[in-house]
């Protein structure tokens, strides 16, 4: 589908006529016979506007109960069940309220864009993500609502709407510029010349930008030579930190003017570790929006940040990197040391961008408050057991080891009794980590202070030098806990990421062992289930191409009308949607499409069993990766089925043709000598040919209907075979007596030639169909004749071997190569031979479906004489007696 083009008027503040300038652009086009609705406008009582909403069509607004207000948004599904060329969408940076569709209006801009609809809309300079920190530097206002730049740069044309700072200041004097009683007396300081002239700058030079990147497309396009800039690769290092949204929107400006390409960089190093979920989620966020602002989100562990960064640099060919400089005091560098120093010494060329750090705000302070145990939102406990028994246990061991050495003080010595003092410490650290490792460190100081060193029961120290062992004992205690801390992040982190590789693995291994859609589903469905510990729901799309659960791995079936519609819009549009996004986020699960190079395959929702979970970066990771996971196996399902019906098509499309050229031959030859020799004896009347002359054409118009019979029954035999419907008539049968019937139909044609039949005396008879097994005598005696010199002899033998019967024709003439021995048995299967064979190549797979029929098997092989031997078996029963069973009466 071809996508709608957006056409966005841009303003430096409201009160510019974005909205009049909008609509009078519309009524142009109105005028020129182009479908044009009004999807939202907000006219905020001034007249003018109101009097220009008269000429169009306005789609009636979507009321939404809110925290028991109504609100009214723009009715989405209206607006593309209506299809119009046109529609007007006013302030593109709006939130809409918490149960629509979209988080924002942009994204209703976008789903309009997707499904064809051209969008005309106004947006304000301040609302642009990357220059969110710059106006708030300006004006002193935060601005909460914003808008990706990847929203502007898909628009197809920007109108820049612009009038002097005094008429702006004049018309907001004239109560013509619409501004809420919450932000009136916040907004005096806003509408300044300086600030308007500030914000109209930031206008023009976005459009300025903007104008240049057509005229260097412009260029592009049509070979224009012309002083090309090259191109250049920025990267941005980010973090938890609050401060890295900041460096993040910077490196965006610094790519656009460049016209480069972003990276965004997160280093995870054994010593530093996500810790507390408010951490986790304000990486989250810095993630979230490094990928909204279009920047090639990266992920690194490795034991040194700066050693990451330059390596990862250096590979992606980076001109220059962009890295915030932490509000860290000079000792905490000297002791922890500085990544901005080691990325600056060993850039080599590459360009740093040093940006110097804000103090802590309330965000870095919650993350703070979460790292100390006390989440935002909850009241510290006075009483928390788990804490507390650390420091219990510690204080039971020093007391404990001060009472056993007081006693043994005199035998242990000084030294000792110092040295085992650190064990108290180093089982702390190792247990519990480093605030109950140096508490231990304190007491065991303490108690050894008191009760050891003299004075004793005093806190004062009559040789200095203990002061020297206080002080290992508090860095024993500080060094060990902080490693054990480390560690123990790291097993936990290492475990992590073993058990998602693990999930994976076990996933792919699984999927990758069954053929089967429902076995697939299962396997996916199972593991997706068991690893993120929710209900799992796959949709696929049935014969009418409508969405259908097929599997689920939750005893209570979650999935009403209202969360199939959000798989229904997320199949659609092959976009995630539901709980945990900023698309449908009012359902109970998330839905993701199963999405691949063919298309959207189905679409695969989530619903955590625990309330309170969030879907976390690495759980987000993970789910993504099964579904793609899970799009590839279904895909490679479907793909499959597609190839095994194409690949019976080619065997149908093969089979006619051979059959067609079999019936043309096969049937024309006997029909020709059948028609010549009745032609012959109609014209005759007795006058030409003599009764011998007669009585050989007599006999070739038999021949040739015997062998036209012979044909016809072939085809109906396979027929029978392939339908499963051939059905075996049993009856106690002497396999000699079959031969000889054999024989006799064959008439002339076998007569001429000698035969060779050897049958074991006293030979059992066989429970069998004996027309069948006739009918495979006829079949391999036929086969052999065809294949065998003239006048060359045909052998037939039986042989008992053991609890079966063993039948075999043989000729003497020319070999099968041995690759063909196992494909003569197939359908339509002709062998390559200088004499002039007939046949359709159906009369050995027919004797092959006929002994399989009968529990039986038969192949072929080359025998000393040149010829070819074909063998088939038929068992015999337990229950023959030697003779064949009388008869009841009456039977």
């Amino acid at each position: 589908m071809v996508k709608g083009k957006l056409t966005i008027f841009l303003g430096a503040a409201s009160g510019v006529g974005k909205t009049y300038a909008m609509l009078e652009s519309a009524l142009g086009r109105l005028s020129e016979g182009v479908d044009v609705v009004v999807g939202l406008v907000e006219t905020h009582g001034r007249a003018d506007t109101e009097a220009m909403l008269n000429g169009f069509t306005v789609i009636p607004r979507r009321s939404q109960e809110y925290m028991d207000r109504i609100f009214f948004e723009m009715d989405l599904d209206a607006v593309l069940t209506r299809r119009p060329q046109l529609v007007l969408i006013d302030e593109l940076a709006h939130t809409n309220v918490d149960g629509s569709r979209h988080k924002k209006r942009y994204m209703d801009v976008k789903e309009l864009l997707s499904a064809g609809i051209n969008v005309y809309t106004t947006l304000n300079i301040q609302d642009l993500e990357t220059l969110n920190d710059i106006v708030t530097q300006i004006t002193g206002v935060a601005v909460r609502e914003t808008v990706p730049d990847q929203v502007l740069e898909i628009a197809s044309q920007i109108q820049l709407i612009d009038i002097p700072p005094e008429e702006l200041i004049q018309r907001l004097k004239d109560g013509k510029v619409y501004v809420s009683d919450q932000e009136t007396e916040g907004l005096k300081d806003f509408f300044r010349p300086g600030n308007i002239n500030a914000l109209r700058e930031l206008a023009l030079l976005y459009t300025a930008q903007r104008v240049d990147r057509q005229l260097e497309s412009y260029r592009q396009d049509h070979g224009i030579n012309g002083p090309w800039p090259t191109g250049e690769k920025i990267l941005v290092c980010i973090s938890a930190s609050p401060f890295s949204a900041q460096l993040i929107r910077i490196a965006k400006r610094m790519t656009e003017k460049v016209q480069g390409q972003l990276f965004a960089v997160h280093v995870e190093t054994l010593r530093r570790l996500p810790s507390s979920e408010a951490e986790k989620d304000s990486m989250a966020k810095n993630l979230r929006l490094a990928e909204e602002l279009g920047a090639e989100v990266i992920g690194l562990t490795g034991n040194g940040v700066a050693e990451a960064i330059l390596e990862l640099a250096r590979k992606r060919n980076v001109s220059q990197i962009i890295i915030g400089k932490p509000a860290h005091t000079r000792f905490w560098e000297l002791i922890h040391g500085s990544v901005v120093d080691k990325v600056i010494r060993q850039s080599q060329g590459i360009s740093i961008h040093v940006i110097p750090g804000r103090p802590p705000e309330a965000g870095k302070a919650q993350i703070k408050a979460v790292k100390n145990g006390e989440e935002a939102g909850t009241k510290p406990q006075g009483w928390n057991s788990p804490k507390i028994i650390p420091y219990l246990a510690s204080s039971l061991m020093i007391i404990g080891m001060t009472l056993v050495f007081t006693l043994v003080h005199p035998f242990l010595g000084l030294v000792n009794i110092s040295l085992l003092y650190l064990l108290p410490i180093l089982i702390s650290a190792a247990l519990w980590g480093t605030l109950p490792a140096i508490v231990t460190a304190i007491m065991g100081t303490i108690a050894f202070d008191l009760f050891f060193v003299p004075p004793f029961f005093k806190f004062t120290v009559a040789d200095l030098r203990y002061l020297i062992s206080f002080a290992i004992f508090m860095l024993v205690g500080l060094i060990t806990g902080t490693l054990s801390d480390r560690l123990k992040k790291q097993v936990n982190y290492s475990r992590q990421r073993e058990n998602n590789i693990s999930a994976l693995y076990s996933l792919s291994r699984d999927i990758a062992a069954v053929d089967n859609l429902d076995a697939v589903l299962d396997c996916i469905v199972s593991n997706v289930s068991k690893t993120l510990e929710g209900q799992v729901m796959l949709l696929l799309p049935n014969e009418k191409a409508q969405l259908v659960l097929r599997k689920d791995s939750g005893l209570i079936n979650s999935l009403d009308k209202c969360e199939l519609s959000v798989a229904t819009w997320v199949y659609e549009r092959g976009l995630k949607a539901g709980h945990g996004t900023e698309t449908l986020g009012t359902a109970k699960a998330q839905y993701l499409p199963l999405s691949t190079e063919q298309g959207t395959q189905g679409v695969l929702g989530i619903n955590i069993n625990e309330s309170n979970t969030q879907f976390d970066p690495e759980r987000i990771r993970l789910l993504e990766a099964f579904t793609g996971l899970a799009a590839m196996a279904i895909n490679r399902v479907k793909l499959a089925e597609q190839a095994r019906e194409s690949l019976s098509l080619v065997e149908s499309e093969r089979l006619r043709t051979a059959l067609f050229n079999s019936l043309s031959h096969d049937l024309r030859t006997p029909l020709a000598s059948i028609i010549g020799a009745v032609t012959g004896l109609l014209e005759d009347k007795n006058v030409i040919y003599s009764p011998e002359v007669r009585k050989e054409l007599l006999k070739t118009i038999l021949y040739g209907a015997e062998r036209m019979n012979r044909f016809i029954s072939n085809l109906l035999d396979m027929a029978r075979l392939e339908s499963g419907m051939l059905r075996l008539n049993k009856e106690w049968c002497d396999l000699q007596d079959i031969i000889g019937v054999a024989i006799n139909r064959l008439g002339d044609t076998l007569t001429r030639r000698p035969l060779d039949i050897d049958i074991q005396e006293g030979l059992p008879l066989v429970q069998a169909d004996g027309i069948l097994i006739e009918q495979v005598l006829i079949n391999l005696l036929d086969n052999a004749l065809k294949y065998s010199e003239a006048a060359s002899k045909i052998m037939i033998s039986i042989r008992q071997q053991g609890n079966q019967l063993e039948i075999v024709v043989a000729n003497r003439g020319h070999g099968i190569p041995e690759a063909d021995l196992s494909k003569v048995f197939d359908k339509f299967y002709r062998l390559s031979s200088p004499l002039q064979v007939s046949g359709t190549g159906l009369g050995l797979a027919i004797c092959k479906g006929l002994i399989e029929a009968h529990g039986g098997d038969i192949w072929a092989e080359n025998n000393k004489l040149g010829g070819v031997t074909i063998t088939f078996t038929l068992p015999l029963t337990d229950q023959f007696l030697g003779i064949v069973p009388e008869m009841n009466e009456g039977e």
